[in-house]
This record gives structure tokens, sequence and C-alpha cells, in this order.
């Protein structure tokens, strides 16, 4: 997948299209910090008897309908605003092997 360097796009903290430098990041694995102070808790042996945290609410799944591993990552552009220097990110990723920046 090929990428210009530099877009014109609109930049929501000038409220009108400027020309962007675009990067990409590495998608970030999510911290268990931020699961909430129950799992922790119960991580380190206390808040017993609090359920079982929706774990074994559902029947197992017998049958995948699309079982195997995603060969590509969905991919993650900053936008960084020539105007104001402020960055920010697109709204949702494409899937796609390997992205080169033209």
């Amino acid at each position: 997948m090929k990428i210009p360097k530099i877009v014109k796009r609109y930049c929501p903290y000038c409220r009108k299209h400027t020309e962007h430098k675009v990067s990409q990041t590495k998608k970030k694995s999510p911290s268990s910090l931020k699961k909430g102070s129950k799992y922790r808790a119960r991580k380190r042996g206390l808040a017993r008897g609090t359920g079982n945290l929706g774990r074994y609410s559902k029947p197992a799944i017998s049958k995948f309908k699309m079982s195997g591993k995603k060969t590509t990552k969905k991919t993650d552009f900053r936008y960084q605003c020539s105007v104001c220097k402020k960055t920010h990110t697109q709204r949702q990723g494409i899937r796609a092997k390997r992205v080169e920046f033209v």
C-alpha cells in the first residue's frame, strides 16, 4: 500500500484543510493496568467472591466459522498539521501487509 508523505486534509484544531505530514506508529497491546481495580485486586488474591467477571456465563463455542490468525495488521497513521504542528490519528485502519510512503 503506497501512501504520500504529505496529504492535504482537515485539521480539527485549525478547523480548515491544511497540509499534513503522515507517519506510522506501532499498534500497542492494551496494558493490564487498564483492566480496572477489581481485576487487579483479584490478581493479588484480594476481593474474593466477586463473581466470574463474565468469563463462564456463555457456553463454549464448538465451531468457528473463521478460524486462524490474521496475516495483516491494521494501519495506524498519525497526521501532523504543518500550520499548528498538532497531531491527530486516523479514524479506522485499513488492513495492509506492507505500507510504503511515497
